[in-house]
């Protein structure tokens, strides 16, 4: 079922009210309805059925072009080519991104947070044809849902609060920390059918490796070199 282009911009509108770096608001979003579209974006996230089945793909951008065009033709001398300016509009972007999801969800609408988007930036951003000084960071899959799913586990809030200063768990507090997580029967299972001894390995192992994640950390870097907000390492002197 389609989902009315005039309220998904009213949700983004009222979340444009999110806080924002010097209320810069350093960010954009690309909006997909066409098969088309939608086809050239699925493989970029591992082909999950979610992008071509949802009504509408909004990918969140963090976007420095808009300000440092307005910038460069205002006579002002815009420096925000690095990490530091991509930090602060990723926060912005991600600001923006939440604030969208939790009024698409009061509005009745299901949302899915796609992580994949920076698994492989290099190809969204050919795909949506994105600018120097911007980056995609989250996709979101927006849709009429048709099932009302258990809500999925979270540690208790005493896992995340720290008092004052940072509390670095004991083992024992961190065993207790994820115990119940460990104990539902869909986390035994994973743990079974990927042949482990324990729920972390399921992450480590198989889920988020090592090896996954050095080969992904080097793709964006080289992908942020590109969309210019890193450097060039300077080269290394030979004698």
């Amino acid at each position: 079922m389609d989902v009315d282009k005039a309220l998904i911009h009213s949700l983004l509108a009222t979340a444009s009210r999110a806080a924002t770096m010097g209320n810069m608001q350093l960010y954009s979003v690309v909006e997909t309805r066409t098969a088309e579209g939608k086809e050239r974006l699925a493989p970029l996230h591992f082909n999950q059925p979610m992008v071509k089945g949802a009504a509408v793909v909004l990918t969140f951008i963090a976007d420095f072009r808009r300000f440092t065009h307005w910038c460069d033709v205002s006579d002002a001398d815009a420096g925000y080519d690095n990490f530091l300016s991509f930090t602060n509009a990723m926060t912005d972007c991600m600001l923006f991104c939440q604030n969208f999801c939790t009024l698409a969800e009061e509005a009745g609408l299901g949302t899915c947070f796609l992580g994949t988007t920076v698994y492989n930036p290099k190809g969204v951003i050919e795909a949506l044809q994105l600018p120097r000084l911007t980056f995609p960071v989250a996709t979101i899959t927006v849709g009429w849902p048709d099932e009302d799913p258990a809500q999925t586990d979270r540690l208790d809030i005493s896992a995340i609060i720290h008092e004052e200063t940072y509390h670095d768990a004991s083992d024992e507090e961190i065993k207790s920390m994820f115990a119940y997580k460990e104990s539902l029967p869909e986390n035994k299972h994973f743990v079974e059918v990927n042949g482990k001894t324990t729920l972390a390995q399921v992450f480590t192992d198989c889920r988020y490796t090592r090896k996954d994640n050095e080969a992904m950390s080097d793709g964006m870097l080289e992908a942020l070199q590109q969309q210019g907000f890193l450097q060039c390492p300077p080269s290394t002197p030979t004698h």
